[in-house]
């Protein structure tokens, strides 16, 4: 692991700030986004006034461009507080990597011209035909957080029908390497890595008046981020607003306006990774204080007071600190190599990802179990981090199946995304 350069650590630090701005707010309306299954208007608001929503975007485009570490450590932070919210915020950072792979002209006017959430489904569940200057969409898409704050959805789709258009709103790229061209299972398909002779994806920018949604999020936790499904039908995209999904695989081809020498698959995985995180170092401070504050029935000494509650609290602080250190690495490796990392880099950071979500999910339920009755309490802290890590880890991107695919690739294997 690189030490922190000095810029970095102030930039940190700076945005840490902003995050304590919210904090008091997030606190209070944490309750309310649990019951009404999304968050309140006034913490969005809130959390876009500080810029929270395009910290991981150019700056050409209206972003602040932060670092890979100071973004995760600001998702963290709110994680510590609400996992929601930094879910969403996640997810507009993750997905906002679409502005490096659009045009100018098309990054702008979706980035620059819009201050709400972009957001979306990237799991290519929709259809796209080419038509004369664009794509006629429709298709539903599942797990959409944040999308009822959202004023563009990015849609996945599959190309099928009418003549293949030739992109001409991003500069030519490299071949498609090796990897992406692999046989995989249709069924085991993710956006990016259709194998040869299937149709190709298409990523699709559409407003949010373009699409009708459906509260159908009831989840066992996470319960705050309004993660329902959309649906488009039929209607005509322009080109200019699309991104070919194979491109996805690689950094974003050198310009002026570019904010990040990163593949698009490669960022994301940092932002579910810093949630999860999050989740569990609050969990750590939900069960420290109530360790020390309860005696459990008929024992004569607190929860803290006993050996083996003690050696679980240090091994599951272990976990999570051993996580924090993993995803600082991971993200200076990122930050170094991303222009040419390949997939040595890639596998790099899907290992550190799997390994954060399994630690995280490990270190919260050895302290929920430690803690006996104590931790049944419904809505109490200790309850909602086990079960916002538990939901958070079922993301792709923190699944317990990387490990197998970045296994196999240390074993000389191609890289894949599933199989």
């Amino acid at each position: 692991m690189t030490t922190l350069p000095q810029a970095h650590a102030e930039e940190t630090e700076q945005w840490l700030t902003r995050v304590e701005k919210v904090t008091g707010l997030l606190a209070e309306h944490r309750s309310r986004a649990e019951e009404d299954r999304a968050t309140s208007p006034e913490v969005i608001d809130a959390l876009r006034e500080q810029g929270f929503h395009r910290m991981w975007v150019s700056r050409a485009f209206g972003g602040a461009g932060v670092s890979l570490r100071t973004g995760s450590a600001v998702l963290q932070a709110i994680a510590r507080t609400d996992p929601s919210a930094a879910w969403q915020m996640g997810v507009q950072g993750a997905i906002g990597r679409i502005s490096d792979y659009l045009s100018d002209q098309a990054a702008c006017r979706i980035f620059c011209s819009s201050h709400g959430l972009v957001v979306g489904g990237i799991n290519p569940t929709g259809q796209a035909v080419p038509v004369p200057g664009g794509y006629r969409l429709r298709g539903r898409w599942s797990f959409a957080s944040g999308a009822t704050h959202a004023d563009w959805l990015v849609a996945s789709a599959v190309v099928t029908g009418g003549c293949a258009q030739t992109s001409t709103n991003t500069p030519a790229r490299r071949s498609t390497p090796a990897h992406a061209q692999a046989q995989v299972p249709a069924q085991a398909q993710v956006p990016g890595s259709a194998p040869t002779g299937s149709a190709p994806i298409r990523m699709l920018c559409v407003p949010r008046g373009a699409a009708t949604f459906t509260d159908d999020w009831h989840a066992l936790g996470l319960r705050g981020t309004g993660s329902g499904t959309f649906t488009v039908d039929n209607i005509v995209v322009p080109e200019s607003q699309t991104v070919d999904g194979s491109l996805l695989r690689r950094p974003p081809t050198a310009r002026k306006s570019r904010g990040y020498a990163i593949a698009y698959y490669d960022f994301a995985p940092f932002t579910t990774a810093s949630t999860a995180l999050g989740i569990a170092q609050d969990a750590l401070r939900a069960f420290h204080q109530l360790a020390l504050q309860t005696v459990p029935a008929r024992a004569t000494e607190t929860l803290a007071g006993g050996h083996t509650v003690q050696a679980t609290f240090a091994r599951a602080t272990a976990l999570v600190r051993a996580s924090r250190l993993m995803l600082e690495d991971a993200a200076d490796q990122a930050t170094e190599r991303g222009e040419n990392g390949g997939d040595e880099l890639s596998g790099v950071i899907r290992l550190a990802a799997a390994a954060v979500g399994e630690n995280c999910v490990q270190a919260v339920t050895m302290l929920h179990t430690a803690a006996g009755a104590s931790a049944l309490r419904s809505g109490g802290d200790l309850d909602r981090c086990f079960r916002d890590v538990h939901t958070a880890a079922r993301h792709i991107t923190l699944a317990a199946t990387n490990f197998e695919m970045v296994g196999a690739h240390l074993f000389g294997d191609t890289l894949l995304m599933r199989r």
